[in-house]
């Protein structure tokens, strides 16, 4: 009887709670201002940074929102102000380009470095 009681205690919270409804347009703001990265942050999206900048810019994505733009016509408005800095994932051509290609080139260089050098020394063992 006692666990029924407190099973009725811990569930009747839930029946008088109040739904939760999100505002659609909060969380198409959020979705754009996570692709967009704060100027004045360290690595940080316009979604999750407190700096003053931030808040401006999830300002105007809601205006922007509101006057109708797409999502690309807002990220193209905040990229012609900033740059291609202000893109959390940078452009695959361009300026961004050696950010996509350089690691995996560096891991091959990496990699072959590492066998010749041990292909070497293997060499130089079988010659002692």
């Amino acid at each position: 009887m006692h666990r029924l009681l407190l099973a009725l205690l811990l569930i009747a919270p839930m029946a008088w709670a109040d739904v939760v409804a999100e505002d659609p347009q909060q969380r198409h703001m959020l979705e754009i201002a996570e692709k967009l990265r704060c100027a004045v942050c360290q690595s940080q999206s316009v979604a999750e940074s407190d700096a003053d900048l931030a808040r401006d810019m999830r300002a105007l994505i809601s205006e922007q929102l509101a006057a109708g733009r797409s999502d690309g016509q807002i990220i193209e408005y905040f990229r012609a102000r900033y740059g291609d800095f202000v893109l959390m994932q940078p452009p695959r051509a361009g300026s961004g380009a050696p950010l996509w290609w350089l690691p995996p080139v560096l891991l091959l260089l990496g990699v072959g470095a590492a066998g010749w050098y041990l292909r070497r020394r293997l060499h130089d063992q079988d010659q002692a």
